[in-house]
């Protein structure tokens, strides 16, 4: 990929063919009333909140909705830990986005010491077991990891904490995340290695450069 800047006109052009696209996409999902989820992982600040905003903007938000769910209840950590996510499949003509999802669990919860090293492995053996029955069920899965170089997020981290408009983006768990860089990346090639399964493989988008990332993320889901 060419490291020169992206222009912000030729970005805009391609941005504005694209959602036109996704419009198409929307009535589609709808008249066939085809169950589609896209989930949206990787790294604090590699910009996966861009990449489905500048997706949904054009859509019908009845069609097409965000799921991004906070810290589990009481009750919920008690729960099956797929219950919540299980709540939040589309219906048919439906299309839902997850900034963030069951994957919770193989990054933040395990590399913080959030869940047992039990409940870890146990969500490894069980992952591909559940992504499986839920395509079986006719639901079409995709799975996108955003993808960003250490220099990267720290510039995006120290752009975030000197703009007061973005300030609110960068929570203690982000500061804490950046001197876990390693464990991080030693969950990431675990979790590859148990759930990038033929079925439903994971789609690594390069998000050093936030304008080419979204462009290609949704030329890839368009595909």
């Amino acid at each position: 990929m060419s490291k020169k800047k992206l222009k912000k006109k030729v970005y805009e052009k391609e941005l504005a063919k694209l959602q036109v696209e996704l419009v198409k996409l929307q009535e589609w999902v709808k008249a066939r009333g085809l169950r589609v989820v896209v989930l949206f992982e990787g790294r604090d600040a590699a910009g996966k909140g861009g990449a489905i905003k500048r997706i949904v903007e054009a859509l019908n938000p009845r069609i097409c909705r965000v799921v991004a769910l906070g810290t589990p209840t009481e009750k919920e950590k008690t729960q099956w830990y797929f219950q919540r996510y299980v709540a939040q499949l589309p219906a048919a003509g439906e299309m839902v986005l997850f900034d963030r999802s069951w994957y919770n669990r193989a990054g933040v919860e395990h590399v913080m010491g959030f869940c047992t090293k039990r409940e870890y492995e146990q969500f490894l053996f069980d992952c591909p077991d559940f992504e499986r029955m839920i395509m079986r069920s006719g639901i079409i899965l995709v799975k996108y990891w955003f993808s960003i170089s250490d220099e990267a997020q720290e510039e995006r981290f120290q752009r975030r904490n000197t703009d007061p408009v973005r300030r609110w983006k960068l929570s203690p768990m982000d500061i804490l995340s950046r001197t876990k860089w390693v464990e991080y990346s030693k969950a990431k090639d675990t979790m590859f290695k148990y759930t990038d399964i033929k079925e439903a493989p994971w789609h690594v988008v390069d998000a050093d450069d936030k304008k080419r990332a979204r462009l290609n993320c949704i030329h890839h889901l368009l595909s």
